[in-house]
């Protein structure tokens, strides 16, 4: 009887687990409450692996039956918890995670003309009141270290800057002209809003390769949520000949919840029903948003006659519309050569990763890390490094 029951829940499992998984390629707008089918992947992959380990003491003919639905279902386990413990990629994960300082990680043996991209989303440089600290020293810090990275292209999500400073400031945001061409970068700020002391808010790329071309990509009204293209010029290499690669730099809606909102609507039952009607309306508008968004930008992408290597906040987990419909046509960096969950999120909830980096399948991806000692933003930087594999030597 016991064993019985057992059967009939494991194919229950089995059927929730690809029902999830199907509701992942369902946009928002299309059915909305399929949105929470989809966050329930990683819940129905844990009890499969649960239910495999169970069955493997017990019956080792039905244990394949989930051991199969797991080996179908592995690209989905790799993205919430990349699993990368043997070859070339664990070896280079153990070198980043042992060696010191971050030029070893891009720059180490045998990666001649890889690219390194760095994405993260900087907060504006904490340039508000409540983001402040004494002498700006965050945002002097967060401006320095992306100076002085390594990385071959930067991609900034909530990027300010004062073009020529201002009286109560000073020249501490001129992150432009920081990020650019002092620090051997050219630049490409899409700017959404200039204020009226001139500060620009939007977002950028920084190249050590020259910008060629370069676009933006509204979603409807130009906003802060918004993507933009370049396409940049790698002069020739040892082994490589001189080509272009395209770079997307995005920024997709966010819920706007607030976490005390959402933390208050788990404490109680109360907070519950105060809270839950506004939530589940600013989490069905984001989904519904980010669904138009990504395939906006998705287009772009598949028309691109260049290798295209794409980074940004997504405001969206690894069990989304929005991840899932990349995820169908690129690689994702962490999931790829990750190990762990790569929790991009700096706040209260714990364990999210919200910003992400994807390559076409031109490019194979060397390494992928999560800066989480750098806290002056509410998202750590997200870094990858990449070789192209169709470039033949000349």
């Amino acid at each position: 009887m016991r064993r019985s029951f057992a059967f009939k829940l494991t194919l229950l499992t089995l059927a929730w687990l690809l029902l999830a998984i199907a509701c992942e390629q369902i946009p928002a707008r299309a059915f909305w409450p399929a949105l929470f089918g989809a966050l329930t992947t990683p819940v129905a992959l844990l009890c499969t692996a649960l239910l495999t380990l169970y069955w493997l003491r017990r019956n080792w003919r039905v244990a394949l039956l989930p051991i199969l639905t797991l080996g179908l279902t592995w690209p989905h386990v790799q993205r919430g918890l990349a699993l990368h413990l043997t070859g070339e990629a664990a070896d280079f994960n153990q070198a980043v995670m042992t060696r010191q300082g971050r030029t070893d990680f891009l720059l180490g043996a045998g990666n001649a003309g890889a690219v390194s991209l760095l994405s993260a989303n900087v907060r504006i440089f904490n340039v508000y009141a409540q983001l402040r600290d004494p002498d700006n020293a965050s945002s002097k810090n967060f401006i320095r270290w992306l100076a002085t990275s390594p990385a071959d292209v930067l991609c900034l999500q909530e990027f300010y800057n004062e073009p020529g400073g201002s009286p109560e400031n000073g020249k501490v945001f001129r992150s432009d002209e920081a990020l650019g061409r002092a620090s051997g970068r050219h630049s490409f700020v899409s700017t959404s809003l200039t204020n009226r002391i001139g500060a620009e808010f939007g977002m950028a790329i920084f190249s050590r390769f020259p910008i060629v071309r370069r676009g933006t990509i509204p979603f409807g009204k130009l906003t802060q949520n918004h993507a933009m293209w370049a396409d940049l010029a790698r002069p020739a290499t040892p082994g490589h000949r001189p080509d272009t690669i395209r770079v997307f730099n995005v920024h997709y809606q966010s819920m706007s919840m607030a976490e005390g909102d959402i933390v208050t609507a788990t404490e109680s039952r109360a907070g519950l029903r105060q809270k839950a009607p506004n939530l589940l309306r600013r989490f069905r508008n984001g989904a519904v948003a980010r669904g138009t968004q990504v395939d906006t930008v998705l287009a772009r992408v598949l028309r691109s006659p260049y290798p295209v290597l794409l980074a940004g906040d997504f405001n969206d987990l690894p069990y989304s519309y929005t991840y899932d419909q990349l995820a169908d046509h690129l690689q994702n960096a962490w999931a790829t050569v990750g190990l762990g969950i790569g929790a991009t999120y700096h706040g209260q909830l714990p364990g999210l990763r919200i910003d992400q980096q994807f390559a076409s399948p031109q490019w194979q991806v060397l390494g992928c890390r999560v800066h989480q000692e750098i806290k002056w933003s509410d998202h750590y930087p997200l870094e990858g490094l990449y070789q192209l594999t169709v470039n033949s030597e000349q």
